[in-house]
Order: structure tokens, then sequence, then C-alpha cells
């Protein structure tokens, strides 16, 4: 008998709800588990990703485990961290870098997906579309308003820029993140995974 959970997420992977508007066919990267005690909600798998159908396999997501702080054993144990995009697949590419996420991913999926967890201890919004669609009214005029305010949403919520090669002048001109942020991060993540199973961490 198939459980709920992974019922569902069947469905996910062989959505088409976006097929007329990519330019490949569908292939929806994400995963989750009732008990992921991690939440990273981003913004869309990147061409590398698509290609490969394994989450942040790329230069951002070797920034993004540094940041937390785990191994790619730990990353990739599904029910430490579950992934969660606003678009499940690659959008393609813009003028400057990569489309937006299609925004009909986390309209038709992420409640019920998200609705499967047991008790997510952290939930980290990646980017400023996470931040903008789960934020709505309390997220900051720009992302780097709604990062410097991390106070405010924490314990619960962690607001993050993206940790894109891209984005390294924004790390240099906010030394701020990684002096008081990022050890926050890391100690929450700790703490969160060390309620897991052992054999889990």
């Amino acid at each position: 008998m198939i459980s709920p959970h992974n019922s569902l997420l069947e469905q996910v992977r062989n959505c088409q709800l976006c097929v007329n508007q990519l330019p490949h066919k569908p292939r929806p990267v994400m995963n989750l588990h009732p008990k992921s005690k991690v939440v990273i909600i981003g913004q869309a798998p990147g061409k590398k990703v698509h290609q490969s159908g394994i989450p942040w396999d790329d230069p951002s997501g070797n920034t993004l485990r540094k940041w937390l702080g785990v191994s790619k054993e730990a990353f990739y144990s599904v029910e430490n961290f579950a992934i969660l995009p606003m678009g499940f697949c690659y959008p393609g590419k813009g003028s400057s870098g990569d489309l937006p996420p299609r925004p009909e991913c986390a309209a038709q999926w992420h409640a019920p997906l998200l609705g499967l967890l047991k008790q997510p201890g952290l939930t980290l919004l990646i980017g400023h579309y996470a931040q903008n669609y789960y934020l709505a009214s309390d997220a900051g005029a720009t992302l780097t308003q709604t990062v410097q305010n991390w106070r405010n949403y924490i314990p619960r919520i962690l607001p993050l820029p993206h940790p894109s090669p891209r984005n390294r002048f924004w790390l240099q001109k906010n030394p701020w993140f990684e002096q008081e942020v990022l050890p926050y991060l890391q100690h929450q993540v700790a703490i969160v995974l060390e309620s897991a199973p052992k054999s889990l961490a």
C-alpha cells in the first residue's frame, strides 16, 4: 500500500502543469518526508540540477551546506532536510540569469506538501521569491531589509540570501550576514537535527 506522502510525491514528480511554458520536459526536483526537521524553500533548480535531478547539486548547494554547517550526507538525508523550491522545474534562461520560478508550483503543491510534515523545527526562506510569498506584508521592501530583520522571524523562520556565486558582491557589502546570521543558523540547525534520531544526524 502506497503511503499518503509517497502518493503525493509521485503526483508532484509527474506534474505537467507548466509543460507548455518550460524550455525542457518537466523534471520536478524536490524532496520531503513527514519527519523532515528543516524545510528549505528556495527559488527553482538551475540547469545543472535539472540535468542531475539532485537538488542543490551545484556551487550554490556547496555554499548552502557550508552555511548550514552540514555534510552532504546529512544534507541529503530526507528526514533531516525537506527541499521545496518555489518552482520545481528549471524555468529557463533569462536576459540576466535564470527566469523566475513558475508560480503554479507553490500555489498547487506547497500547502499539501507542507501539510505532510509532522513537526518541522526550522524553515529557511532563500531568496526574495520565497520570502515575499511566505512573509507577505511582513517582508521588507528588499531582500536585504528582510534578511537584516531576521530576528523578527526566528526561531521558526529564517530568511537568507541565495548562496549563488553571483551574490558574492552582496556578501562583501553585507559582512553582518556572515558575522551574525550564519553563526545563529548553524547553531539552530545543529539543535534541530539533534532532536532527530541519532542515526540521521
